[in-house]
């Protein structure tokens, strides 16, 4: 009979990115919670080969790498975007697009001129896609806990917008008319793969988050 997932039960988490703008959204989302949230390159861990076939085989090799290294629970994610009219590409090479000196700019151009070349043009493409996000939390005994999320929405003909980072230009979730970078850093919360995933998770392996103190006096804050 299965035990059910293990819980995290500590104040310290390695987060195995040395993206910045990763970084950030997992700090949003954990140190509210009273957990520390320690980067990667904090503890000048290198980053493993991504030798894995799915995002899932590639955030558990990371979680458990740094894991190990470190000696203390280690989360890590392995996401992108998939295109339905280039078969799924970029998918588990949507970093890789961006070429060594991660270049988005030019890896957007890439999925660009892609479409627009398998389908005579941008605007008569197939420009349905998803972002996908897989999260493993491991341990440094070697259990792991993982989980995934995913949104679906469609690729912009143009990128558009200064926030978020990677493919967010040009990225529209399903249902609405901005891309990611378009959107204050909490509407792109809401909606995205990554938050999906860690919604999971956390429900999954995480304490609940404290409740707000009451009976202050004062009006509920919006969340906008």
């Amino acid at each position: 009979m299965s035990a059910g997932p293990r819980r995290f039960t500590g104040d310290r988490l390695l987060v195995a990115t040395h993206n910045p703008g990763k970084l950030a959204e997992f700090r949003a989302l954990l140190e509210p919670r009273g957990i520390a949230v320690i980067g990667a390159a904090e503890l000048a861990l290198e980053a493993p080969a991504e030798t894995g076939t799915s995002f899932l085989e590639n955030a558990r090799l990371k979680a458990l790498a740094a894991a190990r290294a470190a000696g203390i629970p280690a989360l890590a994610d392995d996401s992108g975007l998939e295109c339905r009219g280039l078969d799924g590409a970029p998918g588990l090479a949507t970093a890789e697009w961006a070429g060594p000196e991660r270049d988005f700019a030019r890896a957007m151009r890439r999925v660009r001129e892609a479409l627009a070349a398998r389908f005579g043009g941008i605007d008569r493409a197939d420009r349905r896609a998803a972002f996908v996000a897989v999260l493993c939390l491991a341990w440094p005994d070697g259990h792991v806990e993982c989980a995934e999320g995913r949104v679906e929405g469609e690729i912009a003909p143009e990128p558009r917008g200064e926030g978020g980072f990677g493919y967010d230009p040009l990225f529209i979730p399903e249902g609405e008319t901005r891309t990611f970078a378009e959107m204050l850093a909490s509407e792109k919360e809401a909606l995205s793969h990554r938050a999906k995933a860690m919604a999971a998770l956390l429900a999954r392996c995480f304490p609940p988050a404290p409740e707000a103190p009451r009976g202050t006096g004062e009006p509920p804050r919006s969340g906008g």
